[in-house]
This record gives structure tokens, C-alpha cells and sequence, in this order.
């Protein structure tokens, strides 16, 4: 049985996860299609910046947060004086930290969807009338679904996993900022908590297999139904 701030951390965990990847959905959607579709000038540096997260030490980046987000950074000091926002040592600063290691997640598997979506389906319905964006929310978006939920469960365990650029962002503050990994962190520091942390260490694990286990079986339903 998980304790009272176990139970806490888990349910911290969950908020910020759902957050994280809730705000990202669909700027990862955006840049994913822009990768898969457009030739631009400069593309491969915004392929690079979405998959430096993969690359960069967690705790490099949280640092990078820090002085972009923090009190005194250039967009931490708009937030707060426009709109009383403040990221460092907040549940909204873990959101963020999460979401940026698990952006590229989240787009890799969205891209590749709609890289393998027949573009003659999208012709045929622009020769038929359609306008773009019509054709995107009805035939693109749809078949990229598979890839869409994916993105999603992939980036959720990954947030639910996250802990260097979070604990140096957002700090370990109990109630606030402190997930399933930084509670096990903790745990370890105590003496006599290694019982504390096996238990939290094998409750992450099977929440890690549960949800990539969904991924798996759900993108498979979803290609079935249609007809991928």
C-alpha cells in the first residue's frame, strides 16, 4: 500500500503528465506536419531543436528553463509581471519541464504517421473541392491517428518518468513539485527508505509497462478501424 504523500506524489504525477502532454498536442501536431510536408530553409536546425531533448542532459536543460523561465529570465519576468505567472518552484514549472523532454515523443511518432498517409487521398479531395484545412481535419488528421496516439502515451511515460530538468527547474517541494521520480529520489536519502523506494521503483515500473502496453494495443485498434 502506497502512503498519504505517495499517493500525493502519484497523483502530482498524473497532473502534470496530463498537462504536459495536453499543451503540447498541438504544437507537436503543427511541427510534425511541418516536418513532414514542408521544405523550408532551416529545417533541419527545427528538426535538431525538437530532438535535442533526446540528446541534451536533462539537468542542462532544466538549467536552460531556469534562466529562460525563472524570476529574472527574459520570458519568466514577462510572465509575472503581465500575467502573475511563475513557473520556478510551481507544478506549472514541472509541466513545462516535463513537456519539453517528452516533445520529441511526442512528434517523432506523429510525423512518421503522416509521412505514410497516401498524399493521393489528399489530392483526390482538393481535385473534388475541398480546401486544405478541410482536408487536414478529415482525411490527414484521421489517418495520422495511429501515429497521434502513439505521440501521446509514449510523451505521458515519459513525463511520468521525468526528474533531472524537472528537480532543477522546479525543485523536490512536497505538495508542489514533487512527482513519482522525486519521491523516490527522496526516499533514497532518508535512511532506512529503501523499503519506500523498491516499493515506488516497482509501482513506476508496472505504470511505465501499463501504459506502453496500452499504446501498443490501442494504436492497433485504431488501424484496424481505419484500415491501415
Amino acid at each position: 500500500m502506497l502512503s498519504p504523500l505517495e499517493i500525493e506524489a502519484l497523483s502530482l504525477s498524473l497532473k502534470v503528465s496530463v498537462w504536459a502532454v495536453g499543451c503540447s498536442l498541438i504544437p507537436g501536431i503543427a511541427i510534425a506536419w511541418l516536418l513532414a510536408r514542408r521544405d523550408f530553409p532551416g529545417k533541419a536546425l527545427l528538426d535538431g531543436l525538437v530532438h535535442l531533448p533526446l540528446v541534451l542532459p536533462p539537468v542542462a536543460l532544466g538549467y536552460l528553463l531556469l534562466v529562460l523561465f525563472g524570476r529574472n529570465g527574459p520570458l519568466g519576468a514577462w510572465l509575472h509581471d503581465w500575467f502573475d505567472i511563475s513557473l520556478v518552484f510551481s507544478w506549472r514549472g514541472a509541466a513545462l519541464a516535463a513537456a519539453v523532454m517528452a516533445f520529441p515523443l511526442l512528434v517523432r511518432p506523429i510525423r512518421l504517421s503522416m509521412e505514410a498517409v497516401d498524399r493521393r487521398l489528399e489530392t483526390a479531395a482538393r481535385t473534388l473541392g475541398a480546401r486544405p484545412l478541410r482536408v487536414f481535419l478529415t482525411i490527414t488528421l484521421p489517418l495520422t491517428a495511429p501515429g497521434i496516439l502513439t505521440g501521446l502515451l509514449l510523451a505521458f511515460v515519459r513525463c511520468l518518468g521525468e526528474f533531472g530538468a524537472t528537480i532543477t527547474f522546479a525543485a523536490n517541494v512536497p505538495g508542489e513539485t514533487r512527482t513519482l521520480p522525486l519521491a523516490l529520489y527522496t526516499a533514497l536519502q532518508v535512511p532506512g527508505g529503501e523499503a519506500d523506494a523498491t516499493r515506488l521503483a516497482l509501482f513506476s515500473v508496472a505504470l511505465a509497462v501499463a501504459a506502453l502496453v496500452a499504446s501498443q494495443y490501442l494504436a492497433r485498434q485504431l488501424s484496424k478501424r481505419i484500415g491501415l
